[in-house]
């Protein structure tokens, strides 16, 4: 992964193991992430380090990657030199975070071939390491992301404080310096407006509900993300415990809204699952937030056998190439908005009516 450029454009063809659809509960529960942050002891947070501090940081970590373990698995990018619409698409492939590629000065992110590691360098803090699975499976991605945290804890002595635990730029992730979080894709709740009830009582119990992005983001295509939202006085195991705990009740809750929608509007519901599908597979112009939208029913139709010629991993890759970066890389050209839309129905016309060129069933 050395040539950031062959490497982008490979990555727009190919979808990550977390879109696959191939973990526990994959109906509903699009993806299992953990996130560990972590800073050098010697170095003042980002907010506050000057600019040879950040690329000493910078330098710091790429090289005790690079000397571990795990140079043979992890690529690495160099942020700071990425185009604008490289680094969004990182986004849209939720490789690196918004912050991430809106910041400035030194900073790179270390990746594996399968999308389910990501190391971003000089993002809140110094080092935020993320693990993601696809389906239900946090045990798996703690395995995983405690393994990593080990090797490099080998060789970088991280901020730490014997009574509170890991230093972290914000107050919230002082302690373990984790961050639990599990997207789940809720249509019926949403449809039969039981969403914000359900809400309200994650909140009651410390948990947090973000959109499909992550923190300040809205919910696109009825996906949310559930997470932890204080790591300071828990053990990871803890953290790991009450959101695995909660999901389970979410996904019952939105199955029983499913044989809500089936028994009390079967009718109903096929015509808005056709009718999605349909417009997906014939527009001219179409746009993202449309696309979301529209695929939402379709991926809930096709779960529910409403729908019978189209997997879950194709639309599931499908919520992620129709987003503006991705479409742009595909085409190899920059889009405006007009463009963009134009392009998006083309490229759903071809996957959805088995066109020739159709990739999305690649690896």
């Amino acid at each position: 992964m050395s040539d950031k450029k062959l490497e982008l454009d490979y990555l727009a063809h190919t979808s990550g193991e977390w879109l696959r659809g191939a973990g526990p509960q994959a109906d509903i529960v699009m993806s299992s992430r953990i996130r560990l942050a972590r800073n050098l002891a010697d170095f003042p947070f980002i907010s506050r380090a000057s600019e040879p501090d950040r690329t000493e940081i910078e330098k710091t970590l790429h090289d005790a990657i690079l000397q571990s373990e795990l140079a043979g698995r992890l690529g690495y990018l160099d942020v700071s030199r990425l185009e604008g619409l490289d680094r969004q698409f990182l986004v849209e492939r939720q490789l690196i975070s918004r912050e991430h590629a809106d910041s400035q000065g030194a900073r790179g992110v270390a990746l594996d071939e399968e999308e389910r590691v990501s190391l971003m360098i000089n993002e809140e803090d110094h080092l935020r390491i993320q693990c993601m699975h696809s389906g239900l499976d946090l045990e798996r991605a703690w395995d995983e992301i405690n393994h990593i945290d080990d090797v490099l804890a080998e060789r970088i002595a991280f901020a730490f404080n014997p009574r509170l635990g890991f230093l972290t730029a914000c107050p919230t992730n002082v302690g373990t310096g984790m961050r639990v979080s599990v997207m789940l894709h809720l249509p019926a709740l949403v449809i039969t407006r039981q969403i914000e009830k359900v809400f309200r009582s994650l909140q009651k119990i410390n948990l947090a509900v973000r959109g499909l992005y992550g923190e300040g983001s809205q919910a696109m295509g009825d996906f949310y993300q559930i997470s932890n939202q204080i790591t300071l006085g828990r053990s990871e195991p803890d953290l790991i415990k009450q959101v695995g705990d909660v999901v389970p009740v979410i996904i019952d809750y939105e199955r029983k809204a499913r044989d809500v929608l089936i028994k009390e509007g079967q009718q109903n519901l096929h015509d808005r699952v056709s009718r999605a599908y349909g417009i997906l597979r014939n527009a001219q112009t179409i746009s993202s937030e449309e696309t979301m939208h529209l695929l939402s029913s379709v991926r809930m139709g096709v779960n529910l056998g409403l729908i019978q010629d189209i997997e879950i991993p194709m639309i599931n890759q499908l919520f992620i190439h129709t987003q503006p970066a991705h479409l742009q890389k595909l085409r190899g050209v920059e889009l405006d908005t007009a463009d963009r839309n134009i392009e998006r129905a083309r490229y759903l016309r071809r996957h959805l009516n088995r066109e020739d060129g159709n990739d999305a069933s690649k690896n």
